[in-house]
């Protein structure tokens, strides 16, 4: 396996391949979940462990349980790691349907998964495995993510997930089944003339129905990179 380490500020770097890679959508759903140090935190499907160490870029939880099925996924995240300045990060390889013996069950303010897209079924599945698990709901899908993030989840507690707009409504019965209210929704687009290609999503665990939508977030305007994503890019969220 050929490891490439891409640099995220002078004190954290990922580890990156061609089975475990991350993209914009990692960027922008750590950004989304609006963080906090006093946070107790998950990251389910983290694969090179993107969204945890963005998080350290900027006043990171005190603590992130980094989850991946695949013992390839958390060896990378820890190579990212010795590399980098880090606190608080777990990496735990375990299936996030059976969580790991001593999950911190109840007690988490915050759980974020960028999981996989496609249904088992849909479109072209990739010949590697790691990416067919990345990309095709293989391992899981996304009513077991939001029922194990329901159990690992305190009361108020929030999950922030990301997937193409197709999927919505999937994504809102999944959480409304696992006890789970959607309150927060923003779509992303690459430019004002095209439809979104991704949603960012927030629920909290026993909450009551209400959800906000946000302004829509765009990728480029004429100039290239909106001012937005390189703040995102910049920092790993927006200073308040």
């Amino acid at each position: 396996m050929e490891y490439k380490y891409e640099k995220l500020n002078d004190k954290i770097y990922v580890c990156a391949s061609s089975d475990h890679r991350f993209g914009t959508d990692a960027f922008l759903l750590a950004h989304f979940s609006e963080y906090r140090q006093k946070d107790k935190a998950c990251d389910l499907g983290t694969g090179c462990g993107i969204i945890p160490l963005i998080m350290q870029k900027s006043r990171p939880p005190q603590i992130t349980y980094a989850v991946d099925i695949q013992e390839g996924a958390i060896e990378q995240l820890k190579l990212g790691m010795e590399r980098s300045e880090t606190s608080g990060i777990v990496p735990v390889c375990a299936d996030l349907k059976e969580l790991w013996e001593g999950a911190p069950l109840g007690q988490l303010d915050l759980v974020t998964c960028n999981p996989p897209y496609k249904a088992v079924n849909a479109g072209y599945e990739s010949v590697i495995t790691a990416q067919r698990i990345a990309r095709h709901e293989i391992m899981c899908n996304i009513y077991d993510v939001c029922e194990s993030a329901s159990k690992l989840l305190k009361f108020g507690g929030r999950l922030c997930v990301c997937n193409r707009p197709e999927r919505l409504s999937d994504v809102i019965d999944a959480m409304k089944k696992s006890g789970i209210e959607p309150k927060r929704l923003r779509f992303v687009s690459k430019n004002p003339d095209e439809a979104p290609w991704l949603f960012l999503i927030e629920g909290k665990k026993g909450s009551k129905p209400f959800m906000k939508v946000e302004p829509q977030l765009y990728i480029r305007t004429e100039n290239g990179f909106s001012e937005e994503l390189q703040r995102i890019y910049d920092t790993g969220k927006e200073e308040k």
